[in-house]
């Protein structure tokens, strides 16, 4: 790993700007009121700035100004309530597990409206520690709401400063994502690869990128200086978004079979220099990455052009050495694999050019795209609350768990001799996630940070006495601590340890160790109750509803597919229903990967069926691959490639598909059932034909042909065509083992199918 790569990177991003934004927010007040003697005025300003900071993720301007509005509008309403209930114990034991209730409920909104929920639920649980009285309970509310407005206008100032800057370190990380996409594709050349691990670190890599273009796109189609006024710096913007998508899906429609290409070629040390030569493109991207967030101009590497070409010469020489009928196909996948390299190539070299953000880009024109093929758009309907208030939604069942759990933590926290009791209730309510894996790592990471945070703090007040010394400290320590949070929850929680104990020493020194230990204790009483509610009232399983996931899956690649075949049998497509169908199908599949992934950080007994989950995952993403790789061709399909030959493998593979989705649907059982080989391998006719003729004009020394060109182009789409069919028929075996197991598991075979590629 490069760290220092690493450390540019995370520098420059929205991680660090978020984290110093908050720490001025907070420190801010807190100095200024203490000058003047009121102090406590400050911590509740202070304090409102920091709630409402927490639903400040990065979006459109006017999502983030409407998130942080009402969020204000939140905070003061709940801090004046639960004052008011406080004093009353009954009453504030109903009002904490129903606001616990609300404030998670909203959180089928999406990420934003979870931050709002969080920040309510914040004030919620601090109001356990103060008890106002008379006119003090709205002074301390409207406290609140001049901090949440203090911190409105500072975000609102400094993003007038730099309008482009969030949007730039947003169009960074997903540069740099999809150089992580490059680099785990560049695994599938290294000698004694394995499709399971590689498969891994492709869906990992897809989510990601899946997550930032949405982002991006997101930041670019709903900025009005963007989107309106055309400025050059949004077009530059603009022109890095497009091109980097362009990039990211030459990356996807380059998928080959690689365990034939390593039979034919491993000898030859080929594989290795195309995977050296991906991971250096990879490391360009990471580089473009770095520029873009940080505003600094990138240069392209030129020797990168000189390995292209030695690429080029030993791939020909290579040819002339050993190219013969058995292995022509592998030779065509190495030039295609070449063609996508060096279009990739290109691409990064404009990026490179773009981070200048020279003027003479304006004469560069663009087609801005239809924001529909990147965004979607989601209202907030009463009825999505309606609909899952039902024990089968996650996000009920989670909002039940945290009332229930902030509840007994509440009740408990009242029988403890402890005076940041409160501080159980604020761990249940940080860790306590909708999913079980999320919540077992955040309780570990949550323990953990606590108790390194604290050894670190006791340290470092044993060495250090100068009061100067330890305000910069603090100041350090809530810059990385609000820098991480979204980022590593476990360093954050090390520097968040580290600011409140330093804090609460300039506040009380003698109060030191008591605040150390009821920190580390709390703490570890907050897990415990986590985890025990965790089981108690446990989230919806993956594998109970995984198979939500593989049916969609299985629609999408399927109307895909056929809309994506139709040009090779004569029929016209509608390009943007294309690229709509396109988009629908990777995200049903990253949302499957991601299922997966928390199905795997489940308890080892609610792990279902994993191995042939897992199969399928990874059968359906190179099931998109290859209809991927498809597109490519049909995108500029010449009339000799048109022929109906093509129908019936077309034919056996949607039949495959539509098997597999009966199965996994459970509506109906269903036989298996083998088309006529015969008629699949009519393109093998005129494939041998071809090859025949080259074979000819090989031995007669003929190497650039128009029969090479022929060869090459029908064999490779045909080669697509009977992949996906291959992979179609091997989800058609996993579905029908998963639906064998659901109805009679003690007559299951536990043999899997083989790896199509």
């Amino acid at each position: 790993m490069d760290y220092l790569k690493q450390y540019r990177s995370f520098v420059n991003s929205h991680y660090v700007s978020g984290g110093v934004r908050v720490t001025v927010s907070v420190l801010a007040p807190v100095l200024i009121f203490n000058f003047y003697n009121q102090l406590p005025i400050g911590l509740a300003i202070a304090l409102g700035a920091l709630c409402v900071s927490i639903t400040d993720n990065p979006g459109p301007i006017h999502h983030r100004r409407n998130g942080l509005i009402v969020c204000n509008l939140i905070v003061f309403v709940v801090a004046l309530v639960s004052a008011l209930a406080q004093p009353v114990h009954w009453l504030f034991m109903v009002l904490l597990p129903l606001l616990c209730f609300i404030f998670s409920m909203i959180g089928v909104y999406g990420a934003r409206a979870t931050s709002v929920g969080l920040a309510a639920l914040l004030i919620l649980v601090l109001q356990t520690q103060h008890h106002y009285e008379g006119l003090d309970i709205l002074y301390n509310a409207l406290y609140l709401l001049a901090g949440g407005t203090w911190y409105i206008l500072l975000s609102s100032v400094l993003y007038s400063l730099r309008p482009f800057k969030i949007i730039q370190q947003s169009l960074g990380e997903y540069v740099m994502a999809t150089a992580d996409y490059l680099k785990a594709k560049a695994a599938f050349y290294e000698t004694g690869f394995t499709y399971e691990k590689n498969y891994e670190e492709i869906f990992r890599a897809q989510v990601s990128v899946q997550e930032k273009q949405t982002l991006v796109a997101e930041l670019l189609f709903k900025t009005r200086s963007i989107v309106k006024e055309s400025t050059h710096t949004g077009r530059v913007l603009m022109m890095v978004f497009l091109d980097t998508a362009d990039l990211f899906e030459i990356a996807m429609t380059s998928h080959q079979d690689y365990e034939k290409l390593h039979k034919y070629f491993d000898e030859s040390g080929i594989l290795a220099e195309y995977r050296q030569l991906i991971y250096t493109l990879a490391e360009e991207l990471d580089e473009i990455g770095i520029a873009l967030k940080s505003g600094r101009p990138s240069g392209y590497d030129k020797k990168i052009d000189e390995e292209l070409q030695e690429e080029r010469d030993h791939l020909k020489q290579l040819r002339l050495k050993e190219l013969k009928p058995a292995n022509i196909d592998g030779f065509i996948s190495l030039r295609h694999i070449l063609d996508s390299i060096e279009n990739i190539a290109t691409r990064i070299r404009t990026l490179h050019q773009y981070t200048s953000y020279d003027t003479k880009l304006k004469k560069k024109k663009i087609n801005t795209p239809d924001p529909e093929e990147f965004i979607s758009h989601e209202a907030i309907d009463p009825q999505l609350i309606i609909d899952n208030l039902s024990f089968r939604s996650n996000i009920f069942r989670h909002s039940l768990r945290i009332s229930a759990a902030a509840l007994f933590a509440y009740i408990i926290a009242q029988f403890l001799p402890v005076s940041h009791s409160y501080w159980i209730l604020l761990t249940v309510i940080v860790i306590l996630k909708p999913g079980y894996g999320l919540t077992r790592t955040r309780n570990f990471e949550r323990l953990m940070g606590t108790i390194i945070g604290a050894a670190f703090g006791a340290l470092i007040l044993y060495l250090v006495k100068d009061r100067t010394a330890i305000v910069l400290m603090l100041t350090f320590s809530m810059i990385c601590a609000y820098s991480f949070m979204r980022k590593t929850y476990i360093v954050s929680v090390v520097f968040m340890t580290l600011y409140l104990l330093l804090m609460f020493h300039l506040l009380d020194p003698k109060d030191f160790k008591a605040i150390l230990t009821d920190r580390i204790i709390d703490t570890a009483i907050g897990s415990v109750i986590a985890l025990l509610f965790g089981y108690i009232l446990a989230p919806v399983w993956e594998h109970e509803q995984v198979n939500i996931y593989m049916s969609q899956v299985l629609k999408d690649i399927q109307r895909y597919y056929q809309l994506i075949s139709s040009p090779f049998t004569g029929k016209s497509i509608d390009e943007r229903e294309a690229v709509f169908v396109r988009r629908n199908s990777w995200v049903s599949l990253a949302n499957l990967s991601d299922a997966f992934n928390r199905m795997l950080s489940e308890p080892k007994s609610k792990q279902k069926n994993v191995e042939y989950v897992h199969q399928f995952v990874a059968s359906t993403h190179m099931l998109a691959s290859h209809t991927a790789t498809l597109s490519y061709y049909a995108d500029s399909l010449q009339p000799e490639y048109i022929t109906d030959e093509y129908l019936p493998v077309i034919n056996a593979s949607v039949h495959a598909m539509q098997q597999s989705l009966l199965l996994i649907d459970g509506s109906v059982k269903t036989d298996a059932v083998k088309p006529e080989t015969a008629q699949i391998r009519l393109l093998d006719q005129r494939i041998n034909q071809l090859v025949k003729k080259r074979q000819e004009e090989i031995q007669s020394g003929q190497m650039e042909t128009q029969t090479r060109k022929l060869l090459s182009d029908f064999k490779s789409i045909t080669d697509q065509f009977y992949f996906i069919y291959k992979i179609a028929v091997d989800v058609e075996k996993i579905s029908r083992q998963l639906s064998a197991i659901s109805h009679e598991p003690s007559a299951v075979s536990r043999e899997l199918p083989a790896n199509s590629n």
